[in-house]
């Protein structure tokens, strides 16, 4: 075949993407990683990869035996899932979370919590004036999910003292992702009033809220936060940490129905659909409690072992009462730290991947299995 006398299609073509969404997105910060990876993964013993929260371990055997039940679905689901998905969601969440008066219509189904964080500045409709605000060491996906919407961003130390003007979308993240800080009832309180005075959407990423180790985390939704009304506040939960779920990609918002309502229309629209088997697995997950204690200790011995190692080899650790992370420093660069550690086959994050403020820091991630976990412990003893 000849090629085409015109070269404007191919030109065309080559140049796809260029000034689109990807021009607007920083730099993908994991692959940076990849030769301390390697230094790692040369340890005669091998690889000890703490830089990642992704469970190790097993599904829980009642949530596997739902999803196989529901594995002949061959039509398709709904975006708002089963009544009985709806069910589980707003039972679980007065059992679990305190929250009163909690309906259908309070509660939507959705493909994983990063999908949620990544798009939502866009399904809410903002974009270039609107502002997004999150915590100045962060999870990164809030900074992508604002320049996704052609939004501006702005990080805070505390929101209260953010200039409202033009700020539509305040993210909270209690227990926090990676310090695992966690935010008392009292300033939750104080900040849902704040923004409800200025009519900015609070949303609060509460991924970590069963996972309190040396603090109890509060949710939005109790009426000590919220008062009794969901208005202006919305709640994210993820099952891929408490069931270790991150493999179905299963998540929920729940919240204020005037907020929820539009953006189910929008998925709807956009066939943001949790697939049937998955549906199944949550409501099977979020009945169960016993699994969720039994994890729990799991990732409460691994924390001691480690930050007890963490601590006798030199290190401070920061906040790290919630959550499945120690925030760890040397008092260094963080990447002399990745060095560090990874000439000893340990990997971990550095701190800057959260933000500028953590350029001291390492995040520690408590999602090894024991063996390995226990590997790391033993050359950090020696």
């Amino acid at each position: 075949m000849s090629a085409p006398s015109d070269p404007a299609p191919v030109a065309r073509a080559r140049s796809f993407g260029e000034g689109t969404l990807r021009d607007r997105l920083p730099a993908f910060p994991w692959d940076s990683l990849e030769p301390y990876k390697k230094t790692a993964a040369a340890h005669p013993d091998g690889i000890v990869d703490l830089s990642i929260g992704t469970p190790v371990d097993p599904v829980p055997e009642l949530i596997q035996k739902a999803l196989t039940a529901a594995a002949d679905s061959p039509g398709y689901p709904t975006v708002w899932g089963t009544a009985e998905l709806r069910d589980a969601i707003t039972g679980w969440l007065g059992r679990r979370l305190g929250a009163r008066d909690v309906t259908h219509r309070h509660v939507l189904p959705v493909v994983g919590s990063k999908e949620l964080v990544a798009w939502l500045p866009t399904q809410l409709g903002l974009g270039p004036g609107d502002k997004v605000a999150h915590p100045r060491l962060a999870y990164p996906t809030y900074e992508v999910g604002a320049r996704l919407a052609g939004a501006r961003h702005e990080t805070y130390d505390d929101p209260t003292e953010l200039d409202p003007t033009d700020l539509r979308l305040l993210w909270l993240n209690s227990p926090s992702n990676p310090t695992g800080r966690v935010l008392p009832k009292e300033e939750l309180t104080r900040i849902v009033a704040w923004a409800r005075e200025h009519g900015v959407l609070v949303v609060a990423d509460e991924c970590y809220l069963e996972l309190g180790w040396e603090a109890d985390p509060v949710s939005v939704l109790h009426p000590d936060v919220n008062g009794g009304s969901y208005d202006g506040v919305v709640a994210v939960h993820s099952l891929s940490k408490r069931s270790n779920l991150a493999g179905y990609r299963a998540a929920f918002l729940a919240g204020d129905p005037a907020v929820l309502a539009p953006l189910l229309e929008i998925r709807k629209h956009g066939g943001m659909m949790t697939p049937a088997p998955t549906q199944a697995a949550v409501v099977a997950a979020l009945g169960d409690d016993a699994h969720v204690h039994e994890q729990r200790e799991r990732y409460a011995a691994r924390r001691t072992a480690l930050r007890e190692a963490l601590l006798g080899h030199g290190f401070r650790i920061e906040h790290s009462e919630a959550g499945l992370y120690l925030w760890a420093t040397r008092g260094e660069s963080c990447w002399d730290t990745v060095a560090y550690l990874a000439d000893r086959g340990i990997l971990v994050a550095p701190g800057d991947f959260y933000g500028a403020a953590g350029g001291t820091f390492v995040r520690v991630a408590l999602t090894a299995t024991d063996e390995r976990v226990a590997a790391a412990v033993g050359r950090l003893s020696t």
